[in-house]
C-alpha cells in the first residue's frame, strides 16, 4: 500500500506541473509555472528569487510569488502592458551602466577576491 501511495503523490505533482520558465535577470529569477488544480483548471504562478547573502557569508533565496487565474489573464496582460508602456515612454531603458555602478568603476570601491583567499 505504502508504494501506491509514493505512486499516487507522484502522479498527482506531474499532473499538477504542466509547463515552466525560468528567466534570469541579474540578481533576479523569474519563475513562469503553469499549474493545474484538481479540476484541472490551469494557473498561472509568477514567482521572483533573489539571492540574499548573510553577514556570515552563507546564502539564501528570497522569494515572493503571484497566482494568476485564468479568469484575471487578460486584465494582469492589459495592465501590465500599459504600465511598461508607460514606463517605456517616461524613463527610457538605460544602454550606459547606472551611475552607482559606474561610480563604483571610477573610484574602484570595490573588493578584490583571490582564488587562494577562497580556499581557507
Amino acid at each position: 500500500m505504502e508504494g501506491y501511495a509514493k505512486k499516487e503523490g507522484f502522479e498527482k505533482r506531474e499532473r499538477d506541473e504542466i509547463f515552466s520558465k525560468a528567466v534570469r535577470a541579474g540578481k533576479r529569477t523569474y519563475f513562469f509555472d503553469v499549474k493545474a488544480t484538481r479540476k484541472n483548471d490551469y494557473y498561472l504562478t509568477i514567482t521572483e528569487s533573489k539571492k540574499k547573502f548573510e553577514q556570515d557569508g552563507r546564502f539564501s533565496f528570497e522569494k515572493h510569488k503571484v497566482f494568476l487565474y485564468k479568469e484575471d489573464f487578460d486584465k494582469f496582460a492589459d495592465g501590465l502592458q500599459e504600465v511598461v508602456d508607460y514606463i517605456k515612454q517616461n524613463q527610457p531603458f538605460e544602454q550606459e551602466p547606472k551611475e552607482e555602478l559606474a561610480e563604483v568603476l571610477e573610484t574602484n570601491e570595490y573588493t578584490n577576491v583571490e582564488f587562494e583567499d577562497l580556499s581557507e
